[in-house]
């Protein structure tokens, strides 16, 4: 079994554990409400803009063992660059306050989701980091696109109001395939078990903010 495939495995229980959040649950069946969707839009925000200072962190720690790596690193950071802007359009294009959400501060989920990986990087193993890609990749591809045109269609808001959840899903498919490659290449067990434990924590993490939005019929 690749590496790969031995990290969906073993971090099947805390997968379901997120997508069994019950307003992924509500969404998905089509009920949603425009405070849940600004919500979420809002804990994206808060995470999405510490993608490339992790990437950065992640790299600059890289042993020289694993140059390969950081030039995937590289790679990344282009490719994410700037992704927290698409995130605070969809705000305003959904009719909410962007600059309120800038200078706001996240919900505790996110907050310590964030730490955590920030963490891991520096005191124990950079290539944790891709235990959080493993995550966040993989659940944009599960739910992104999808879940945007549910959303779209019940709350009538423009298209303009989709840029993240309709990018990720397509782009992360591409994404992916990319990360299956690097997972596959790493030989060091040390290496395989940060990036499992800390997919096995984010799962847990990410799934602990979708929990903490507003439910449909809440405020």
């Amino acid at each position: 079994m690749s590496f790969y495939q031995s990290l969906l495995t073993q971090t099947q229980a805390e997968r379901e554990y997120l997508l069994g959040a019950p307003i992924i649950q509500q969404a998905m069946s089509g009920q949603v409400a425009l405070h849940s969707y600004i919500a979420f839009l809002t804990e994206a925000y808060h995470h999405v803009k510490h993608t490339v200072p992790l990437l950065m962190a992640c790299g600059a720690r890289l042993p020289e063992r694993l140059e390969w790596l950081r030039e995937a690193i590289a790679e990344y950071i282009e490719e994410e660059y700037g992704h927290q802007e698409w995130v605070l359009n969809d705000i305003a294009a959904c009719g909410a306050d962007k600059e309120a959400v800038r200078n706001g501060t996240p919900r505790l989920p996110t907050e310590l989701m964030v730490a955590y990986v920030y963490d891991r990087i520096a005191r124990h193993n950079p290539v944790s980091f891709f235990g959080m890609v493993n995550v966040l990749e993989g659940t944009s591809i599960a739910l992104a696109t999808q879940a945007a045109g549910i959303i779209q269609d019940r709350l009538q808001l423009p298209s303009q109001a989709f840029s993240y959840l309709n990018s990720h899903g397509s782009l992360d498919l591409e994404h992916i395939e990319f990360f299956k490659k690097l997972m596959n290449r790493l030989d060091n067990d040390d290496d395989k078990a940060a990036v499992v434990h800390t997919a096995k924590v984010v799962y847990r993490l990410y799934g602990d903010m979708f929990r903490s939005l507003p439910l449909s019929g809440e405020e």
